[in-house]
């Protein structure tokens, strides 16, 4: 049930409850929390209602809370960019919610109205926006989560929810510089199936994938190539982003099939590559093609692509014991121009001729 009229209320933290800032140049990832968030609840008889902004808290859930039982939770990944003249921008947040609205249908429940809480989340950042972050690099984490609160047992949909939105301020990903990633295949475990929720962003997909992600940490390796998951043969997509190859001069990636995330980052660069004229193809590409062209040289890139990282470059793949270095280990040429176009628009230095950029102020 969508009311397109739906109120969103204020409520600003008082002054003994605004936080202190931390050190913009020791943020990590995910540890400070902004001083407000975003909450909204949905029950089948009101719709969502109870909308408000309101200061950042901890919550009361009764033991049975569905969620905890059956697994309803989906979230979202986005960013907040500080750009010059301190304007402050949002890079395809209706992408975002529109991405989070299919989870929801796909994991059986109620989609929101996109526009009111993309109202609401700029309100918030505009709020909040001593904690947009100054340090070059450096932005404001936004992650919209909605989780199953209904007090009951018995496998159903559960008919009460809970959507919220917090943020976090976080470093530089490549404050060192950067630096190619190294990559284990995965040929054992299995992340998603067709006909399962692997296009959906639920929780239940990064629970399944960390398992083979401590194996491959264990083994010194970043990230985990899942691989599909019927003859562990074809490539589908890295833990946290989605993968790309750059062969004989034709971009790559893996189509979207049912069982991979349609990444926002995934088709701004899609859109990119062909702006500039490289062939770009989605189609299905085994491992061993990969690691054949790896072999004879004509991989000539491989990345990662995420809210995260942005562009994540691929140093090496590790697949059954063989190693395959990429490009003498350094990032390419494609890569680095992605990440650099990427980052001007969603800094607002550059030109953003796709209307990626949503001004928060």
């Amino acid at each position: 049930m969508f009311n397109q009229e739906l109120e969103v209320t204020l409520q600003k933290a008082t002054a003994d409850q605004l936080k202190p800032k931390p050190d913009q140049n020791n943020l990590g990832f995910g540890q400070f929390f902004t001083d407000h968030m975003f909450t909204m609840r949905w029950n089948r008889r009101q719709g969502w209602h109870d909308a408000t902004i309101e200061p950042y808290r901890t919550f009361a859930m009764d033991p049975a809370a569905m969620v905890f039982h059956y697994g309803q939770a989906i979230f979202e990944g986005m960013k907040a960019y500080r750009g010059k003249d301190d304007q402050i921008f949002l890079f395809r947040p209706q992408d975002n919610f529109d991405r989070m609205n299919q989870s929801a249908l796909r994991m059986c429940m109620p989609r929101f109205p996109q526009d009111r809480v993309l109202q609401a989340l700029r309100a918030m950042v505009y709020l909040d926006q001593e904690w947009v972050p100054k340090t070059p690099g450096a932005t404001l984490y936004i992650r919209p989560t909605m989780i199953a609160t209904e007090p009951a047992l018995g496998l159903r949909p559960a008919e009460e929810y809970l959507l919220y939105i917090i943020c976090c301020p976080v470093g530089a990903y490549y404050s060192g510089g950067f630096s190619p990633t190294k990559i284990y295949v995965e040929d054992s475990f299995a992340r998603s199936v067709p006909g399962g929720v692997g296009n959906a962003k639920t929780a239940g997909n990064y629970a399944a994938s960390l398992k083979a992600q401590d194996l491959a940490h264990d083994k010194g390796y970043t990230q985990v190539l899942w691989l599909d998951a019927v003859e562990h043969k074809y490539v589908e997509e890295v833990g946290t982003s989605n993968i790309f190859f750059l062969i004989d001069g034709e971009v790559i990636t893996p189509p979207l099939e049912g069982s991979i995330l349609p990444g926002i980052t995934r088709d701004s660069v899609l859109q990119l590559a062909r702006d500039w004229g490289y062939p770009v193809r989605e189609r299905r590409i085994a491992i061993d093609e990969v690691i054949a062209a790896g072999k004879s040289g004509s991989l000539q890139e491989s990345f990662g692509t995420g809210t995260a990282a942005v562009i994540s470059p691929v140093g090496e793949f590790c697949y059954r014991e063989e190693l395959v270095q990429i490009n003498g280990g350094v990032a390419g040429t494609l890569s680095k121009r992605l990440y650099d176009e990427l980052q001007a628009i969603q800094f607002g230095e550059r030109e953003d001729p796709h209307k990626w950029r949503v001004r928060v102020g």
